[in-house]
């Protein structure tokens, strides 16, 4: 049995007894009604807030309402809850629905802008690449432009042999070429065979230590420095192509970068820096020569010789001109002020991609590498393949003339150094490396007094005797590129680790 109020004739949630009427009321019915009469409601009599005694009940259980105690009352009560339960779910569906759109337009834009992005940005480069291209074009001769009467020996590659005199090797210029010839020839009968002064001695070499080292030039994303080249006239001045398409020109002295020059579309594998102007220049397997000015910071020619990768680049005696091979089996001779092609031939009964190209100091002959590890000697005059020097196995990676303008070195992928001399046009000498040894750079110093072999390490053997004088292990890649500074005073080298060092007692 519950408590039943007195007054509202319901169960209390407060109930108290009254000790003057004996009855049980709810207590804030019974304080509002004391604090109106100050009496029982009951009999009558006087009662007070203070008298009222509560009663300590379990909490009450209010009874349902009259209406919700019939199944009938009960079913409608259920109905009404699923019904606002289902346009709850409803109204929240039409939000998701709205979310959903909002979002699908919102990632639509976003692709959308992103398109235009790229797209400006493409436009941009082509831009860029059509501004630079646009002066060598106006005077470039492509190879296809050769008339029908002219020659027309056919190479593998069913293109003409040559590029006739027409396009540019006309009298003068080969006049020009034998006349530097007649110079340098006689410069080095003046110098003869003495050694000049300045230059360090062999047991002073053969101390020499890494005195700095710089990672910084080239890209962490795309590592590797894949050429190298001192300036002849101040080799202070550093010059790198490196994996991440950029050429670095970095100044020795100052430890800093003096330009980076942009602009190939494929990695940089060869690097000449020119020796009495600021200009230097590049070639890449994107089948382009490149010519930078570097006060400029910008490419102020391209030269289009080639319809394949550009493997090797040498700079002529005269400054003027520039030789490349390449893998469609073309080497070219070609002028760097105005980017045009004076001649190109291939030797169409070898059939066989060219792997590195080189000037004799005099500059009347050359020597190319091919990847059937020959190594050919060229007359420029003639155009014409004048001796073939075999003996190496796997394609040859570098080749480099003495100064003497009588010994040349040759290394292949066959872990061996071979020299010959090119009054007997014979191999005299052939230096094996250990097993797996991978040359990629070879390089006299200016006096022709010693030979640097740059691959797995780095050594120096000194000319005649042939004996090993230095040998370096520190980069922690192949090393792709050495060369010596002025007297040798230091050695430089650089590698697929990203670095460029220096080596100096």
């Amino acid at each position: 049995m519950s408590l039943v109020c007195a007054i509202s004739n319901e169960v209390p949630e407060h109930p108290c007894v009254s000790p003057v009427s004996n009855q049980v009321f709810e207590r804030r019915l019974i304080e509002k009604y004391i604090a109106e009469n100050g009496t029982d409601p009951m009999n009558g009599q006087p009662l007070s807030e203070e008298q009222l005694i509560d009663i300590k009940v379990s909490h009450p259980i209010r009874p349902k309402a009259p209406s919700a105690t019939s199944i009938p009352a009960i079913l409608k009560s259920l109905q009404d809850e699923w019904d606002a339960v289902m346009l709850h779910s409803f109204t929240l569906r039409q939000q998701l629905q709205t979310t959903r759109q909002e979002l699908s337009h919102a990632l639509y834009q976003h692709d959308a802008a992103c398109r235009v992005i790229a797209r400006l940005t493409k436009e941009v480069t082509a831009a860029r690449e059509a501004l630079a291209t646009l002066k060598p074009q106006a005077g470039l001769v492509a190879p296809q432009t050769v008339p029908a009467s002219q020659p027309a020996a056919v190479g593998a590659g069913g293109e003409p042999m040559e590029i006739s005199e027409q396009v540019g090797m006309t009298p003068e210029i080969i006049q020009k070429l034998q006349d530097k010839a007649t110079v340098l020839t006689t410069e080095r009968k003046k110098r003869g065979k003495t050694v000049p002064e300045e230059l360090v001695r062999a047991e002073d070499l053969s101390k020499y230590r890494q005195v700095a080292s710089h990672a910084g030039l080239h890209s962490a994303s795309v590592p590797g420095i894949l050429a190298l080249d001192l300036c002849p006239s101040d080799t202070n001045k550093v010059l790198t192509g490196g994996a991440d398409k950029n050429v670095v020109v970095f100044d020795k002295n100052e430890e800093q970068i003096v330009a980076t020059l942009k602009g190939h579309t494929k990695k940089v594998t060869s690097v000449i820096y020119h020796p009495s102007q600021s200009v230097v220049f590049s070639a890449s397997p994107d089948s382009t020569i490149r010519v930078w000015s570097v006060t400029g910071g910008n490419c102020v020619q391209v030269v289009r010789a080639h319809e394949a990768g550009v493997t090797g680049l040498s700079l002529h005696a005269t400054g003027d001109y520039l030789l490349s091979s390449s893998e469609d089996q073309y080497w070219a001779f070609s002028d760097i002020q105005t980017g045009r092609v004076l001649t190109k031939v291939t030797d169409e009964s070898a059939g066989c991609a060219l792997t590195c190209a080189q000037f004799h100091p005099d500059g009347l002959i050359f020597g190319t590498g091919t990847a059937d590890s020959q190594i050919k000697i060229w007359d420029l005059k003639e155009r014409t393949n004048v001796a073939n020097f075999p003996g190496h196995s796997g394609p040859v990676t570098s080749i480099a003339f003495s100064e003497n303008g009588y010994y040349l070195a040759t290394g292949a992928q066959d872990s061996s150094l071979k020299l010959w001399d090119l009054r007997k046009l014979k191999n005299f000498k052939t230096i094996a490396l250990d097993n797996n040894y991978e040359v990629k750079s070879l390089v006299f110093d200016q006096s022709g007094t010693y030979l640097a072999v740059g691959g797995s390490d780095i050594r120096v053997y000194i000319c005649k005797q042939w004996s090993e004088v230095l040998n370096f292990s520190d980069h922690s890649g192949l090393v792709t590129g050495v060369a010596f500074g002025e007297n040798a005073q230091f050695l430089t080298s650089a590698g697929m680790d990203r670095s460029l060092k220096f080596y100096s007692l």
